[in-house]
């Protein structure tokens, strides 16, 4: 062959291979056209099950005439039926047309299939989503026909079950816990009145009831409400199944009141990739609200975390992370960490409350907890109480109003320009015996590698004693657990000059 005709077949092969490229990039997205063949099969088969959804609703209608005859929305079935039918046939002329531009394969008409393909699968969903629905409604009801007996059965123990609820027991409690809490006795009283009305509802709705039970009983569909009786059945069963819930309810916000706790983080550890938290749990029960002592108790233990949680902790060894005042249910806890202890000291303005009372020595002002408090103090500051300054409690008081963590300012001469959290002096004195701090947490801090030794402190002893020193009925030796109605008079903590400034603020915290 000569070398002409080699370069006439070369060309003739180059311009066959660009044909067949454009070729194929005119025609339709393979995706495209699969598409339209799943669509084609699933709307045969919606057409199909239409169908058998129509015959059988019908079938429940012309059988249980007499039931349908109490279903107010049973005389729309069928048409309704016979309308999605005609939405699956105006589905089908839209599917005639995809078929043709299918056939014709031209990536021009790509737009207009999607169009057809968008309008098709609407009316598929549209038709068998309401067919569906009226064959369940109907085969709803023939089962509550076919069960009609156990319904009335079941309708009596939902009743008797309302009727014999002991509201009384609930409300004594209730009354006197609003009585002891006016801010909660709206919301209590409401609540009280809800358990009420729904024994008194019961009462009525089984007595209006009385004459559609004799008749379910005797089978005389022809005359009885059918709906009616149904739908008195599901209340008395949902109301059954609530009060007693709503019953445990009321009774644990009537108890929360009586109750103020902290949980305090006191250590925190990662174990085999699994963040946990230690959290002390300090809880104050009191009799009534004019108690000027309270049942203390507390419980420590180690949580799961998230990894959220556990970094969003992290600057809070020692914190209060969440607190619950007496007087408020639970669920209204503070949960911006704050000081440990710091939410029971009264304004200075108020001077005194049922914890403690402030007082004056040296020219400073500091708070001294009531003995009977004196376990609770030492819980909540880890047996390491350093009488609160007023110039710091107000410190925290302006933080707390911001929804703010304080973490204190130092007092003057300090190292440390925080005083509570992770990185605070007095957390690292108080924890030093912590997983976190034998771990290295405080190894930037002057108190690593001491051993816990307080040994250096300015609240150590004279002796070594490693104890806090004592502050009068704030002290942490045994007597002071015993309650005392007249604390004594505390002896003077030491002195310190008393800051000029604001307290120093390290950015939102």
């Amino acid at each position: 062959m000569s070398r002409s005709s080699l370069k006439f077949l070369a060309v003739l092969l180059g311009i066959l291979i660009v044909v067949v490229w454009f070729a194929g990039l005119d025609s339709l997205p393979r995706s495209l056209r699969s598409q339209i063949d799943s669509e084609r099969s699933s709307l045969a088969t919606a057409q199909t099950q239409l169908r058998a959804a129509q015959d059988e609703v019908l079938r429940n209608l012309q059988t249980d005439a007499d039931l349908f005859r109490g279903v107010s929305a049973s005389p729309a079935w069928p048409e309704q039926l016979s309308k999605d039918l005609g939405d699956l046939q105006l589905a089908a002329h839209e599917m005639e047309q995809l078929g043709a531009l299918q056939k014709a394969n031209r990536r021009q008409d790509r737009a207009q299939v999607e169009s057809h393909l968008a309008k098709v699968r609407s009316l598929r969903n549209a038709a068998i989503a309401q067919a569906t629905a009226i064959q369940k409604t109907a085969a709803h009801w023939v089962d509550v026909k076919r069960h009609l007996p156990e319904e009335v059965a079941q309708m009596e123990r939902d009743y008797a079950a309302i009727h014999n609820f002991d509201v009384a027991s609930i409300a004594a409690a209730t009354q006197k816990a609003a009585a002891d809490w006016p801010d909660k006795q709206a919301d209590l009283n409401t609540r009280l009145s809800a358990l009420r009305d729904t024994v008194t509802q019961g009462d009525s709705l089984w007595q209006s009831t009385a004459e559609a039970r004799r008749q379910a009983a005797a089978g005389d569909l022809a005359h009885l409400d059918i709906a009616a009786l149904v739908a008195a059945a599901d209340w008395l069963q949902n109301s059954a199944a609530a009060l007693p819930r709503q019953g445990d309810e009321l009774k644990s916000l009537d108890a929360q009141l009586y109750n103020a706790w902290d949980k305090v983080l006191v250590d925190m550890e990662v174990r085999d990739g699994q963040p946990q938290q230690k959290l002390r749990t300090v809880q104050t029960h009191f009799a009534d609200s004019s108690a000027k002592s309270g049942e203390i108790s507390s419980d420590e233990k180690w949580v799961d975390v998230s990894q959220g949680a556990f970094d969003a902790g992290k600057n809070n060894l020692g914190m209060a992370i969440a607190h619950k005042a007496a007087g408020k249910y639970d669920v209204e806890a503070e949960r911006v960490a704050q000081p440990a202890g710091f939410a029971y000291v009264a304004p200075p303005s108020q001077g005194r409350n049922q914890y403690g009372y402030w007082d004056h020595r040296d020219g400073r002002d500091f708070w001294v907890f009531y003995g009977q408090y004196a376990l609770l103090r030492d819980l909540l500051f880890n047996n390491r109480y350093q009488p609160i300054d007023r110039y710091d409690w107000e410190g925290y008081r302006t933080y707390q109003t911001r929804r703010q963590t304080y973490y204190g300012g130092g007092n003057p001469g300090a190292s440390s320009s925080q005083r509570y959290g992770t990185q605070g002096a007095t957390t690292q004195e108080r924890y030093s015996g912590s997983k976190f701090a034998k771990g290295g947490g405080f190894r930037d801090s002057k108190y690593a590698g001491k051993s816990g030794s307080y040994s250096d402190s300015k609240y150590a002893t004279p002796s070594g004693d490693r104890s806090p020193r004592q502050f009068g009925s704030g002290s942490s030796n045994s007597g002071e657990r015993r309650a005392s109605p007249s604390p004594s008079r505390p002896s003077a903590p030491r002195s310190s000059p008393r800051p000029s400034s604001p307290p120093r603020r390290f950015g939102k915290h």
